[in-house]
């Protein structure tokens, strides 16, 4: 099936109800039918749902639709974008251990992996995706998972993926890729080589800004390079806290299979079957809108261009841009979302432009319908220095759009208004 047809159809059948919709299965809890059928489910000799702390019938819907859209074989979706980043970590990492992230992401996840993670003991090692090197030559023994964005956010690049996928190979480490900005309707990185995606199903996936949610997709490529690797004894040894289940016995995908049996069940992060719903109904139009957004953004990524009082512009579907060979070799078409960023002078100029506009909202949000303006050094990105924040690839004249799917002119209007002002 094609991306169109999977993100309507794809994991759900319509069952002896022949509801069109979804159900939405709001319940804690489910009923078995005997001691022997509780005992099965809980010892994985059946499957089948338990709690939904664990699973739920209409999450289950949302997951395999999910992973239909990216070319994966598991999914475990999650309470939000954040979860599904932190139980990727902790799948494979504990106190020792490293894990390597690009510099280029989102504020929330350099503060995740360089401040919370180091209380569990786990050091967080950065690279920048402009000099692999860098990641090369920190990867050790103890190195757990490679993470990157497909497109930062706030920096807006495209990294060589290719590349990555031939580093993490060689060193035979997990490879994980969040693909929240491109969705998987503009790229697919398990296709290209990615061994994890993950994603914030929040943004595009829902589309209207009115669910929070997560989700972390598996390839086959993720157990076997688990199986009998020493990097990762946990999923080749016995689980004494499920029964001595050894992960890589199953033939089953084993990554998302143990996020949701130790990382769900320990720590709870799991969806609501109504947030779950909202989010299938989002990704029935993300194909349509996708194009919207990527279409809207490229018009106006090349007005800010031209524009005086604009010292540059990212945004990868810009010939100018210096990801502009990788969105054409990695994106759909070369299409690039609907984010993109700008800089003007100073701090100053950028949040009089951020709060100066009518049409685009002063939101920390992106991949809603409606477009938001945001400035990352004053809110998502608050929290790093000055120095941090250049490294980051988000300076503190840097304003972020998220283009939603208004009429194209009218938001360039909105921005030339608010940069006359200053």
């Amino acid at each position: 099936m094609q991306d169109s047809t999977k993100a309507v159809q794809a994991g759900y059948d319509k069952g002896e109800f022949g509801a069109m919709s979804v159900p939405i299965f709001q319940t804690t809890a489910y009923e078995f039918r005997d001691s022997e059928h509780a005992a099965n489910l809980f010892e994985l000799k059946e499957l089948g749902n338990i709690y939904t702390r664990l699973m739920n019938p209409t999450t289950d819907v949302f997951e395999k639709r999910y992973c239909a859209l990216e070319n994966g074989v598991g999914a475990v979706a999650t309470a939000s974008g954040t979860a599904a980043i932190f139980y990727a970590f902790a799948n494979v990492a504990e106190a020792g251990d490293n894990i390597l992230v690009a510099k280029q992401a989102y504020g929330g996840t350099l503060t995740l992996a360089a401040h919370t993670i180091k209380r569990f003991g786990i050091e967080a090692r950065f690279f920048d995706i402009y000099n692999l090197e860098e990641l090369e030559s920190q990867i050790d023994d103890k190195s757990k998972i490679i993470f990157f964005e497909v497109i930062p956010n706030p920096a807006i690049e495209v990294a060589d993926i290719e590349k990555l996928v031939e580093i993490a190979n060689k060193h035979n480490i997990i490879l994980c890729a969040d693909n929240t900005v491109a969705t998987p309707i503009l790229c697919k990185p398990l296709t290209l080589g990615c061994d994890i995606v993950v994603s914030s199903t929040s943004k595009y996936c829902n589309g209207n800004g009115s669910a929070l949610g997560g989700i972390i997709v598996e390839a086959d490529s993720a157990k076997e390079k688990i199986k009998n690797n020493e990097r990762y004894k946990h999923f080749n040894e016995p689980d004494a806290s499920y029964h001595g289940l050894i992960y890589t016995s199953l033939d089953m995908p084993i990554f998302t299979l143990r996020a949701r049996l130790a990382l769900l069940r320990d720590f709870g992060g799991a969806p609501s079957p109504f947030n779950s719903w909202l989010n299938i109904q989002g990704l029935e139009t993300l194909p349509l809108r996708m194009e919207k957004h990527s279409n809207n953004a490229l018009e106006i990524a090349k007005f800010l261009e031209s524009h005086p009082k604009v010292l540059r512009v990212n945004y990868p579907g810009l010939e100018s841009s210096k990801s502009y060979a990788n969105a054409q070799k990695y994106l759909k078409q070369g299409k690039a979302s609907g984010l993109l960023s700008f800089e003007v002078a100073s701090k100053e100029a950028a949040q009089k432009v951020a709060e100066n506009t009518n049409i685009f909202s002063l939101v920390v949000n992106i991949g809603d319908s409606k477009s938001i303006i945001t400035h990352p050094a004053s809110t998502t990105h608050q929290q790093l220095s000055k120095d941090e924040l250049i490294a980051a690839g988000v300076p503190e004249g840097l304003i972020r759009l998220s283009v939603g799917l208004e009429d194209a002119q009218d938001l360039i209007n909105d921005l030339k208004s608010a940069l006359d002002l200053i």
